[in-house]
C-alpha cells in the first residue's frame, strides 16, 4: 500500500513504461496468440490491463473521455498503444492533482469491499506486471523478442 503519492509517481512512471516497452513488441499478427484455443489472446490481455486503469479509477470519481466500460477490443495494435499511453498519463496526472498523501487512507468502495486508495494505486501496479508477465510467455510463444523490464 503506498502512503505517498510521489512514491506511486515514480513507481506508475516506471511501470507504465515498462508495460509499453511489451506492447511496442507486438505485431498485429501476435494479438491473435494464445496458450490455448479457449485461453486469453495476447490482444485481449493487453487491453485488459490499458482498460483497467480508468475502470479501476473512475470507482475513485475520476471520469476518462471516451471510456466505456466494456469497450471492444480494438482491431489495430497502435490504438491499443495510444489509449494505454493515454490512460497512464492522465492517470499521473489525476492522482498528482487530486489525491495527497494523508488522503490515501481513506476508503472507496471496490468491487464490494472497502480499499484505501494506497492499496487502489498499489493494485493498479501489481495488476500491470501480474498481466506482463502473462503477456511475455505468449510472446515467447510467438517467437517475439520480450523486453528487459527488471533485468536483461
Amino acid at each position: 500500500m503506498y502512503r505517498i503519492i510521489k512514491d506511486f509517481a515514480e513507481d506508475w512512471k516506471y511501470e507504465s513504461e515498462a508495460t509499453l516497452k511489451v506492447f511496442k513488441n507486438l505485431t498485429q499478427k501476435s494479438l491473435e496468440q494464445k496458450v490455448s484455443p479457449d485461453g486469453r489472446s495476447l490482444g485481449f490481455i493487453a487491453w485488459h490491463i490499458t482498460t483497467s486503469i480508468p475502470e479501476m479509477l473512475e470507482r475513485c470519481g475520476f471520469k476518462f473521455e471516451g471510456y466505456k466500460e466494456n469497450m471492444p477490443l480494438p482491431e489495430k495494435l497502435e490504438e491499443i498503444i495510444k489509449a494505454d499511453e493515454t490512460y497512464s498519463e492522465l492517470t499521473a496526472k489525476f492522482i498528482l492533482e487530486n489525491w495527497k498523501d494523508e488522503n490515501l487512507t481513506d476508503e472507496v468502495n471496490m468491487y464490494g469491499e472497502m480499499w484505501a486508495k494506497g492499496k487502489i494505486l498499489a493494485v493498479l501496479i501489481g495488476h500491470q506486471a501480474h498481466h506482463r508477465a502473462q503477456m511475455t510467455v505468449l510472446m515467447r510463444q510467438a517467437g517475439l523478442k520480450v523486453p528487459g523490464i527488471y533485468g536483461p
